[in-house]
């Protein structure tokens, strides 16, 4: 396997590009089931994320072609479609979960394996299939697969969601969309996933309003066309390059940035001593003076702090000034990136939900494992800050949700490089 190897070496400086949002681009793709006509998706990432989704969606009869270096992409569902997910494809990735809703509405029927991903928690999947059973679709699990069918299609539906599921909302938005008669999703997600999903159902004739709300009506069509739709800015990505000046000192600026996206987690940022602009073509960061200030994080659903940022901020604090303390309340499991970070000199405690950080002068640098997608590039952040060298294993995890890592901060002064497995 492939491994990171970072040197601390002091300030950066220069520009970082943002991609489109992994997370968006995971739940528009499978949108090209609703219609038998074009969706073209601009700004997608270049992630083995996005390869897997393509090598499902294309399994289920879909066409996907990557153009301009993997950042158009062209997808088309206008053949026969294949109604089985394979636990083969779906096992490596949770956004496989997300050609349900569509599939459902498209044929009426669906088969499709319990999906796969990070080991950061259940995630359980009885939220998805609540929101499609409230719009008639019958949902049985057999063999590891769950067994879907809308005999007379998908009818408009009232539904209040236990909790506000980011999938579990896209998968109903989808669905929905082509079900007879009015749907009013209640506790909905709000993150700008969300609108983004919106946007492009709009974009091929849908009739969504609410979206970026606790509530989402839409009235379901009789079909969906063709369109062409820009990924909305990773606001995760955007968030962790935000992280490397704040931890290392200098000026970065992130391309194509926006602070509206993740306001909770520039207003931490301010807090700990950190400067956040808007520029008028990204986001702006630099350490304010002197050592960061240690704050307290709690991780909540969007707007609150995102836990997929919750690693890479507990980096930032392991050498603030004071102690914080940081409370998972999306995920179970979600600090197993803790006993690598102590490898490096950390001082952490970490009680069930809570972790306790006391921060310390300086990082050194240690040989750590990458368990999970955000802990991976949380430990490269705290190596940029270490004394001496720091080598990240097991980063196939990191390839999963950030493209070009090496290049992007190479271009802004990092001393980092990836070791190809022999």
């Amino acid at each position: 396997m492939d491994s990171i190897v970072v040197r601390g070496n002091g300030p950066l400086s220069g520009q970082i590009p943002i991609a489109g949002a992994k997370n968006a681009c995971l739940a528009l793709m499978p949108a090209t089931l609703l219609s038998d006509e074009p969706l073209t998706l601009t700004n997608a990432p270049r992630l083995s994320d996005i390869r897997t989704m393509t090598e499902l969606l294309a399994s289920l009869g879909a066409e996907v072609t990557a153009l301009q270096d993997g950042k158009v992409l062209a997808t088309s569902c206008h053949g026969e479609i294949n109604p089985v997910a394979d636990y083969d494809i779906v096992r490596k990735m949770r956004a496989s979960n997300l050609v349900l809703g569509p599939l459902l509405a498209r044929l009426g029927h669906a088969v499709v394996s319990l999906p796969g991903g990070c080991a950061i928690g259940a995630r359980p999947m009885d939220i998805h299939v609540d929101a499609l059973s409230a719009l008639g679709a019958e949902i049985e699990l057999k063999d590891g697969y769950l067994h879907a069918e809308a005999k007379g299609g998908l009818k408009g539906a009232v539904h209040e969601m236990r909790f506000a599921s980011v999938g579990a909302t896209e998968n109903f938005l989808m669905a929905a969309s082509l079900a007879k008669g009015t749907s009013v999703l209640k506790n909905a997600a709000r993150e700008p996933e969300i609108v983004d999903l919106a946007k492009c159902l709009r974009a091929m004739g849908a009739q969504i309003e609410g979206d970026g709300t606790s509530e989402i009506v839409i009235e379901g069509v009789d079909r969906l066309h063709g369109a062409t739709h820009p990924v909305v800015a990773d606001r995760i990505e955007l968030g962790t390059y935000m992280l490397a000046p704040a931890i290392c000192g200098g000026e970065v600026e992130c391309l194509g940035g926006r602070i509206d996206l993740i306001e909770s987690f520039c207003e931490k940022l301010d807090a700990a001593g950190v400067s956040v602009e808007q520029t008028h073509t990204g986001v702006k960061v630099s350490r304010k003076n002197g050592r960061i200030h240690a704050v307290d994080v709690v991780t909540e659903p969007f707007p609150g702090f995102p836990t997929d940022l919750q690693a890479q901020m507990m980096a930032l604090l392991c050498t603030a000034e004071g102690t914080s303390v940081l409370e998972e309340k999306i995920f179970e499991n979600r600090f197993m990136h803790a006993p690598e970070l102590m490898r490096m000199g950390a001082n952490i405690e970490v009680h069930g939900g809570h972790a306790t950080v006391h921060g310390v002068e300086k990082l050194k640098g240690a040989p750590v494992m990458a368990t999970d997608l955000r802990a991976s590039v949380s430990l490269i952040l705290a190596g940029l800050a270490a004394e001496g060298e720091t080598v990240v294993s097991r980063v196939y995890h990191l390839d999963r949700g950030y493209e070009r890592v090496e290049e992007k901060l190479k271009g802004v002064g990092a001393h980092i490089e990836r070791v190809k497995a022999s």
